[in-house]
């Protein structure tokens, strides 16, 4: 009978994982805060933003240790792209991206 070895816990894998789970509970959390908003502290209201808070802050600390576990990387993926020129596709996109979420959040400054 072959004997299963039992794999050291992975901090990184760990790590990577809780920050994604909590970043899915934020656009949800998010939405059902915007969706509430105009009412009173009732329970369900400040449950979703109990949900949005810890997951806010979760996400936070997860991303500041997974900066520290790959900063070897992050600094040599830096390194390399001071070499790297922008495409113009890339360019339009976030050009494009940036224009549109402006002009949408724009309504904002303007709403009575």
């Amino acid at each position: 009978m072959e004997k299963l070895e039992k794999k050291p816990f992975n901090k990184r894998s760990f790590t990577s994982i809780a920050m994604f789970v909590s970043l899915l509970g934020l656009p949800l959390s998010g939405i059902m805060n915007h969706n509430l908003q105009f009412e009173g502290l009732t329970v369900e209201r400040h449950f979703w933003m109990s949900v949005h808070n810890m997951s806010a802050l979760l996400f936070t600390i997860f991303a500041m240790v997974h900066v520290c576990y790959n900063w070897k990387a992050l600094i040599t993926y830096t390194k390399k792209l001071k070499q790297t020129t922008i495409s113009k596709e890339a360019f339009w996109a976030i050009l494009l991206v940036v224009f549109i979420v402006g002009v949408f959040s724009s309504h904002a400054f303007h709403a009575r």
